[in-house]
């Protein structure tokens, strides 16, 4: 089947936007070059802001099916046609779980378990943060665990003086694990969610097929870098936090909201019903809060929607080769594939392939999360993350290098190939 002249136009956006995600520094670096304030500076910034890519690029293609149809009305036919309910959610958790009372809840209880693991209190930290944290995306969902432990390692460390390097496997980590992390669960990682329902996989399914590798590869991964970088953490210091205490029983309504938003995460008129609530308590509370991070939520919700303009046109391409594939090179091919386009749009679209065997859904799924944490469109997460810890004082102000992200990934990857393919 022959591609329509929109295809090719979403592939080729799609093909553009991607490689504007791996340009940003020089965005930054370039509009440096101009007096502060300056309309050049700041469009210059402006470009450089991850976040806002896909959506700039979706903005275009939506005049090009516009110019292409001779109607806008055909381009807002397509627009109201796909779902966004994902970024919307995302949006809403994102600020929700990037709330004082919930980060604080969420610190306290990987101090916690840190004070179990007899090591110095910075390690322990580390290993208790990169391990727990993302395991508990499988039941409060992944973006919320992104934007949890983003907000805790960079108090922790991206913000402490930590060298480059660290700063970068740390982060490959965190996008590995967390794209992992959430698989203990049928209800919590997106890509899960895309096929579960249609291919009956329950929790006892995952925990047996996809759970416990998840935790393996965690554990492995996260002690190989505690090792390998284990003097420079040792030597991070914490500042003791001296905001306000927080009541007990706000923090229990911070978790009921919480707990009601993923609950609902699929009716998006329910959830923003909670969030507009939530809003108001906050409000009312407002000396045990920290600014909201609505940008921060915005702009993500921006990312994710503008990836599903330009990705929901990639069926072309990306369906016949699924197809084509075996196990194995199934797997690969989308653990390679998913560093390009969104973990879930790829198994969605493996779902819609009728009589796929039990091995290839297998190899689809586990290829999608071992993936996950390649680079900033990998996983739906990712762009909560990286709007999170882009200002760290690690990264000097040019935000993240997806170079560096993608190397700083390539270890927890391959201990994810290991877990969930040749010891499956």
């Amino acid at each position: 089947m022959n591609p329509s002249s929109l295809e090719i136009l979403s592939t080729i956006l799609f093909g553009i936007a991607v490689l504007h995600t791996f340009s940003v520094k020089y965005f930054a670096q370039w509009a440096n070059r101009y007096p502060k304030g300056s309309a050049q500076e700041n469009m210059l910034h402006f470009l450089a802001e991850t976040e806002v890519i896909f959506g700039l690029w979706a903005a275009v293609l939506f005049v090009g099916i516009a110019a292409m149809r001779g109607s806008i009305h055909e381009a807002v036919i397509y627009i109201e046609g796909l779902n966004f309910t994902e970024a919307k959610f995302v949006l809403v958790v994102m600020v929700v779980a990037a709330t004082r009372p919930v980060v604080r809840l969420a610190e306290s209880l990987i101090v916690f378990v840190a004070r179990l693991i007899p090591l110095g209190e910075s390690i322990s930290f580390y290993l208790a943060a990169l391990i727990l944290g993302p395991l508990l995306g499988s039941f409060i969902t992944e973006p919320a665990a992104m934007t949890l432990l983003a907000l805790v390692l960079k108090h922790r460390y991206f913000d402490r003086g930590i060298s480059t390097k660290l700063a970068y496997i740390t982060l490959g980590l965190l996008f590995v694990n967390i794209s992992i992390g959430g698989t203990l669960t049928h209800f919590a990682a997106p890509p899960v969610l895309m096929v579960a329902t249609k291919w009956n996989w329950d929790l006892v399914f995952m925990a047996t097929h996809f759970g416990w590798k998840a935790a393996a590869a965690c554990t492995v991964s996260t002690t190989i870098a505690a090792i390998i970088f284990r003097r420079e953490i040792a030597a991070v210091n914490f500042e003791k936090n001296t905001n306000v205490a927080i009541p007990h029983w706000l923090t229990t309504v911070h978790v009921m909201f919480l707990a009601s938003i993923v609950f609902f995460a699929h009716y998006p008129n329910v959830f923003f019903g909670s969030f507009v609530l939530f809003l108001g308590v906050v409000t009312a509370t407002k000396q045990y809060q920290d600014k909201l991070a609505l940008r921060e939520g915005l702009l993500v919700g921006f990312f994710l929607a503008g990836l599903v303009t330009l990705g929901s046109m990639q069926t072309y391409w990306l369906k016949p080769l699924i197809e084509s594939l075996s196990g194995t090179a199934l797997f690969f091919g989308a653990t390679g594939l998913t560093a390009i386009t969104d973990n879930a749009a790829l198994t969605y679209l493996g779902s819609t392939v009728e009589g796929i065997s039990d091995e290839l859904k297998y190899a689809l799924v586990a290829g999608a999360v071992t993936g996950g944490g390649l680079t900033v469109i990998a996983n739906a997460p990712n762009p909560a993350g990286v709007g999170i810890l882009q200002s760290a004082k690690v990264f000097k102000n040019e935000g993240i290098s997806p170079i560096g992200l993608f190397l700083g990934g390539l270890m927890p990857t391959a201990v994810a190939v290991v877990f969930f393919w040749f010891l499956r």
